[in-house]
């Protein structure tokens, strides 16, 4: 009630030249996220309530996101530059205001700022990268699935030939061969140092003299940060259309197809995604293995483009829980493949710079900008002397396995329930209360 009274009432007078004040568009754009949120979760929990089904609220989604698409002042960010403008669009000092809907402005005058350069350059930030599993759903750049072309190869391929010829976004969001800091000469590869996977983070990444001056302030970035953008909106849509089992092909037109339209990608085709559904988006060791019914092709490619588009956007573990896929959170976390000791050209160049070498020999030598590591030791792979980057082996047996029946659900406040002894806990949670 109050966001259908927020969609009515709220002025859009300057929403195309402002997005950092409330508006209508934003009111709608906040009911399509919570509606998607609230549909895709009873549908995949199986949860049938007195009142609205699942198909309400995801009507209800549709019907908002398109209502930006069809009255709002938006579009995709673009100077008609696919190698180029979606790193550009999250490095910008102002937020664009034909695709970012509400952002969150920052200002090194104001002194209002963040860490996103520095999370992704320095070793003290926890060093982040994506995972094996996640660059693996990136497409080639004609559309095809990247396991599909190479079969059998792309199991031990390594990073150099992994990334070639793929979506561009890919080399938009992690150090590729050939990767320039925007603003700067040097060519630089990932750097296993700061990437606990060796896939390093580019996204948010900004000129190397951003935020006021001519020295690199990475510890205090400036650039404006998302909260909705029209990506999100487009996608909304296409999502609760297929999941209601109403998508059309021009549904995908406007949506799907514009995003990858951007990138210079190859569009989505209906028909095709439920005919030849990827083996590896409905696998149990890599996909969503619950997804079912005439639309799961297409439900899972938009679930692919959904990722991609997204990714470090803060939506990603949100979208696990209402497809009831916490099961994901279970599945392997691996890095970049090593086939053994030797040198390396992650950089592209036509000298190596990180160099491999066995526990016990000699640490080989080696120029300026060349990182030497030991196996077993500085590095850790999957098979020894071989295999995925996979840091996290030493806690695989460890970690608690996500529990289907507890882990969708947070725990009500022990103080909560205190005040208030109507309160139920959640199921599978104890917090030693009695009642």
């Amino acid at each position: 009630e109050d966001l259908n009274y927020a969609c009515e009432h709220c002025y859009t007078s300057d929403a195309w030249v402002n997005n950092q004040k409330i508006n209508r568009y934003i009111a709608l754009a906040i009911k399509s996220h919570i509606c998607l949120f609230e549909g895709t979760y009873r549908k995949y929990h199986g949860i049938n309530l007195e009142g609205h089904d699942y198909t309400y609220y995801l009507e209800e989604a549709a019907k908002a996101a398109k209502t930006i698409i069809d009255e709002g002042p938006y579009k995709l960010y673009s100077t008609k530059n696919p190698d180029k403008d979606y790193m550009m669009l999250f490095a910008q000092e102002n937020a664009s205001t034909e695709e970012y809907i509400l952002a969150i402005r920052n200002s090194y005058e104001a002194q209002v700022y963040h860490n996103a350069t520095a999370y992704t350059l320095l070793p003290t930030q926890g060093r982040p990268g994506y995972t094996r599993k996640f660059i693996n759903m990136y497409l080639m750049k004609d559309g095809k699935a990247f396991t599909d072309k190479f079969k059998t190869e792309w199991q031990t391929m390594p990073f150099t030939e992994e990334v070639k010829d793929r979506d561009p976004r890919l080399a938009q969001s992690i150090r590729t061969p050939g990767y320039k800091r925007i603003g700067a000469k040097r060519v630089q590869g990932p750097d296993l140092g700061v990437t606990i996977t060796g896939y390093q983070p580019i996204k948010f990444v900004q000129d190397t003299t951003a935020s006021g001056g001519q020295i690199d302030r990475n510890d205090r970035s400036t650039c404006d940060m998302p909260v909705f953008r029209y990506a999100e909106v487009l996608l909304n849509y296409a999502e609760a259309k297929a999941e209601l089992g109403t998508l059309t092909q021009n549904d995908l037109a406007i949506t799907v197809n514009e995003i990858r339209s951007r990138v210079g990608m190859r569009g989505l085709d209906m028909n095709e995604a439920n005919k030849n559904i990827d083996w590896y988006l409905e696998s149990k060791e890599y996909g969503y293995p619950n997804v079912t019914g005439a639309n799961k092709g297409v439900i899972l490619e938009i679930r692919r483009e959904r990722a991609v588009e997204l990714i470090q956007e803060g939506l990603r573990l949100q979208d696990l829980y209402r497809w009831k896929a916490g099961y994901c959170i279970d599945q392997a976390i691996s890095g970049m493949y090593f086939p053994g000791p030797g040198e390396y050209k992650l950089a592209g160049k036509e000298t190596a710079d990180l160099i491999l070498y066995k526990a016990g020999e000699t640490k080989p030598q080696a120029g300026e900008g060349v990182s030497v590591y030991e196996l077993g030791s500085d590095i850790i792979l999957s098979e020894g002397d071989k295999g995925y980057v996979y840091y996290h082996k030493t806690v695989e047996n460890l970690r608690t396995p996500f529990n289907e029946e507890r882990d969708y659900l947070y725990p009500i406040p022990s103080g909560e329930r205190s005040l208030n002894p109507n309160l139920t806990q959640n199921p599978g949670w104890s917090d030693g209360l009695d009642f």
